[in-house]
């Protein structure tokens, strides 16, 4: 498997530049390939999150923070430092030298129920714009008051949902133009 991998906080990590334009991360043969270049890695697990790594003369403990499968992310705690990686697939390289990421990217998916619940409050209303990461509505599941945010910038569509209705999970709440 091949993936490529962008260093997202490149702006706080100015040392460290090649991983700035992508590190291209192959295993094959039972060997890690770095850009095509065999590699001398001994990983070590220390715990669910955490591993011991050693590549070359250096030394690292790494904790995994967070993966982002929405994102295609994931955060690490190398050496004491947070390093932010975008990860891309073959098919994403592709996507992207045709133009389509951006079209994606530029769209945000219709508002589904993570879970079953109970719709508390609406905080937005037809035709109302609205950035990432914007309150859209609060849903009660499991005596806990959810916040479910914009994922991305957009302009409502449609409401399908009335304050205190039930819901199930997957059900569409809000759409998007």
């Amino acid at each position: 498997m091949k993936l490529t991998l962008r260093l997202l906080n490149t702006d706080e990590f100015s040392e460290l530049p090649a991983a700035a334009e992508g590190v291209e991360v192959e295993s094959k043969d039972k060997q890690l390939l770095l850009n095509g270049v065999a590699q001398s890695i001994d990983i070590r697990p220390l715990d669910a999150r955490r591993f011991h790594l050693i590549a070359g003369q250096r030394s690292y403990t790494v904790e995994v923070l967070e993966i982002n499968k929405t994102e295609k992310s994931i955060t690490l705690l190398m050496n004491g430092k947070t390093l932010r990686w975008g990860i891309q697939e073959p098919i994403d390289l592709l996507l992207k030298e045709m133009g389509i990421d951006q079209a994606a990217a530029l769209q945000a998916e219709d508002l589904k129920a993570p879970m079953p619940g109970l719709v508390l409050d609406i905080k937005v209303s037809v035709g109302q714009e609205v950035k990432k990461g914007d309150a859209l509505l609060i849903l009660e599941a499991m005596k806990m008051e959810n916040v479910l945010k914009a994922p991305a910038d957009a302009k409502v569509k449609n409401i399908c949902i009335e304050k205190g209705q039930g819901v199930e999970k997957n059900q569409v709440l809000i759409e998007f133009e």
